[in-house]
């Protein structure tokens, strides 16, 4: 257990400490001297017999039990208590487990006593014990009228019913009850949740040590950590990526260990990573939930005694974990769904505040705002969604989906997004938000397809996609009625039930349309029917909803092009008679492809005729039109999209190497690379044209007619009927 001490300045909070570990937390010269607490200081208390230890400079170093930091010590965080501090204050009480406020027997309450308990509060603390000091200075009746003062001043918060006890820590009176008080509350207090989460680490302390480097001291807020693990600094410096560091050693709770985890104060001394390449107010976290904000979403409560409502566009400091940064408010909307312009004293609703520099936050964190000044706390609450939409953030779809991301835990939150996200989750975006481990994603699918139960679209219908491209579109795993696109370290997408049924009508709806509007044509383009039914879905999210059409009967994905399976371009005999005369001269073109009035030419045919043969080809996935009338046979196609895939080295195709690699002259290449881009092989980003990595496109399958098992024999597998 992690305690936390508040209460006014010399009102003996360090003293109660030592008293209680034997431990003088106030080790700056400065502090000696003044007699005033500046930095946070640190002690331990051991659960069973043995005296109390300060911490270690150092995550390597001798002495502890050897353990393996398994919360056999109780940890002290010592506060300083002057007003201009309170800063300090919230680094070193985020992540604590208990609380312990002292108020002087001879002071009373007093103006930090009065903001540390609303500090407290604030940040949902709920576990927490009243030290009355100095009892050795005053008379019982002063003591029972302190007892009256502080009763009312903790009336109406969350440390209403907590025991109060009344010490003398010079004297050593009332230290041992209160000393086997929190042993007592250590032992009931219940685990933290850390399997399945990633590891963070607020830093509050950085230093280095000779044969160690450098060291990070700070409360472990998630996940496990061990020797030999990866961490990344978070934020990263402005336009750079999150350095990189491995753990050396550790010590956690004072004690040398080979492993940490959630709810312990943490040393790591880490390899690779200098002491002023990390600062405090960063974390160390595990690189799988690595990510930084600078605009969240969260929960949040207005600190009853405000004079006024906060209103958006207030200027405020906010506190999460051990960093503090300026910032705005933006008021979304009450806790039922409801838009309002403003949070009353008292009152909760969701909010936007958007940050003057990134910073670490997850979803779970507490956050603390104060005013502009930084003199008095505002409010409190709970992040709950990191990454944070600058756009529609007032939106009713929008306060829908704050109101699922209040439940309890993330599978439960998930499975509310599911049910109000139109558009999807993008899961890898929500698991970091959650702090939930790579591997944990495909946990959280599971669950949510074993609640929705059995489904796919649309009844068992077999698949008929035929062409190419059916091969061309990621394999969408499904669970229950809900779609999921997967990757190789985890679901990416996932689309609820209910949506998926919608959008798989919107998207039939769109093709019928398109066929009523242009029936001479087979269909649109797979990302032409994206554009016409779903343009802001995410596109793995649309490949894998267009497989489970296919896959249910519903459409037909013909190399490039769809339609609803009543709708088809029939091969006249006249066609055939065609596509056998000009086959064997496009089979010979290769690379090059052969232009219509070519063809007709070399066949002897009316050149309108020839067009029109082809273009039906073309429509049924048989042939490829790269540019109008420039047509190529599929082992080219698939040959060059060969050359594409391994032109892409660092992901994107490059226009010259894909020229050299395939012989065609510049414009060639590039009128290829563009016809990849339309047809979902490459994707353009600026100049580059980057690879599809879960696209199979032009992947030597079965032809159509050898599908069929009507291959009348020829070259390279391409026949017509």
């Amino acid at each position: 257990m992690i305690v936390g001490t508040a209460g006014h300045i010399d009102h003996g909070k360090t003293t109660l400490v030592k008293a209680l570990t034997g431990v003088d937390t106030d080790r700056l010269p400065e502090e000696k001297r003044r007699g005033i607490s500046i930095a946070l200081g640190y002690a331990y208390l051991d659960l069973g017999p043995g005296q109390g230890q300060g911490e270690r400079q150092g995550a390597g170093g001798e002495g502890g039990d050897g353990g393996d930091g398994s919360g056999r010590r109780i940890g002290f965080v010592d506060v300083p208590g002057h007003e201009r501090l309170v800063h300090t204050m919230l680094s070193g009480a985020t992540g604590i487990d208990h609380a312990l406020l002292l108020v002087a027997a001879d002071d009373g309450v007093m103006p930090q006593t009065r903001e540390h308990l609303a500090l407290l509060s604030l940040l949902g603390l709920e576990r927490a014990t009243i030290a009355l000091t100095k009892c050795d200075r005053v008379d019982a009746a002063t003591r029972a009228r302190r007892h009256d003062e502080i009763r009312a001043l903790v009336a109406d918060t969350a440390l209403a019913g907590a025991p109060i006890f009344e010490v003398a820590a010079t004297t050593g009176a009332g230290v041992r009850p209160l000393r086997e008080h929190l042993i007592a509350e250590a032992a009931a207090l219940p685990p933290r949740v850390g399997a399945g989460l990633g590891f963070r680490l607020a830093v509050d302390r950085v230093f280095s040590l000779p044969g160690v480097g450098t060291v990070c001291t700070g409360t472990a807020h998630a996940g496990e950590l061990a020797v030999g693990d990866e961490l990344v600094v978070l934020p990263p410096a402005p336009g750079q990526a999150p350095l990189r560091a491995r753990v050396r050693s550790l010590h956690a709770q004072n004690a040398v260990a080979v492993k940490a985890s959630a709810g312990q104060r943490v040393a790591i001394g880490l390899v690779g990573l200098e002491k002023d390449e990390v600062g405090h107010g960063q974390w160390l976290a595990a690189p799988e939930v690595a990510q930084w904000t600078e605009r969240l979403d969260a929960r949040l409560r207005l600190w009853p005694e405000e004079a006024r409502a906060l209103r958006s566009g207030t200027p405020v400091h906010v506190h999460v974990g051990a960093a503090q940064v300026t910032g705005s408010v933006a008021v979304l909307g009450g806790l039922g769904g409801r838009p309002v312009e403003a949070l009353q004293p008292g009152g909760e609703a969701f909010v936007q505040v958007v940050l003057h520099r990134p910073i670490g936050a997850w979803a779970g964190d507490r956050i603390v705002l104060r005013d502009a000044s930084a003199t008095r706390a505002l409010a409190g609450g709970v992040v709950l969604d990191p990454q944070a939409p600058a756009r529609y953030r007032r939106t009713p779809q929008r306060l829908a989906e704050l109101v699922a991301l209040t439940a309890d835990t993330p599978l439960q939150r998930l499975e509310g997004l599911l049910g109000q996200a139109p558009m999807g989750v993008d899961l890898v975006r929500f698991a970091a938000g959650q702090g939930i481990a790579g591997g944990t994603r495909a946990a959280l699918v599971a669950g949510i397809g074993a609640a929705c139960g059995a489904g796919a679209i649309g009844g068992g219908g077999a698949s008929v996609a035929t062409g190419d491209a059916a091969a061309g579109y990621a394999s969408a795993a499904v669970a229950g009625d809900i779609t999921v696109v997967p990757g190789a370290d985890g679901p990416l997408w996932a689309l609820g039930a209910a949506q998926t049924a919608q959008w798989a009508y919107i998207a039939q709806e769109r093709l019928q349309r398109y066929h009523q509007e242009q029936p001479e044509e087979l269909g649109p383009d797979l990302a032409r029917w994206r554009r016409l039914a779903a343009p802001r879905m995410a596109e793995p999210l649309w490949r894998a909803l267009v497989q489970r059409l296919a896959a249910a009967g519903r459409v037909v994905v013909s190399g490039a092009t769809v339609h609803l399976p009543a709708h088809g371009v029939q091969l006249s005999a006249l066609d055939e008679r065609l596509a056998q005369k000009v086959m064997p001269r496009l089979l010979a073109a290769g690379f090059e492809g052969v232009w219509a009035r070519d063809l007709a030419k070399e066949a002897g045919e009316p050149e309108a005729l020839v067009r029109t043969t082809l273009a039906r080809l073309a429509q049924r996935g048989e042939l490829f039109q790269v540019v109008k009338d420039l047509y190529h046979a599929p082992p080219a196609i698939q040959a060059l999209a060969r050359i594409a895939r391994e032109s892409a080295a660092d992901g994107d195709v490059k226009a010259a190497e894909f020229r050299d690699r395939s012989g065609l002259g510049r414009k060639r290449a590039i009128q290829v690379l563009e016809f990849f881009d339309k047809v979902g092989l490459l994707r353009r980003v600026g100049d580059a044209h980057r690879l599809r990595n879960d696209c199979q496109l032009f992947i030597e399958h079965p032809t159509p007619q050898q599908r069929r098992g009507n291959d009348p024999g020829g070259s390279a597998g391409l026949q017509i009927r």
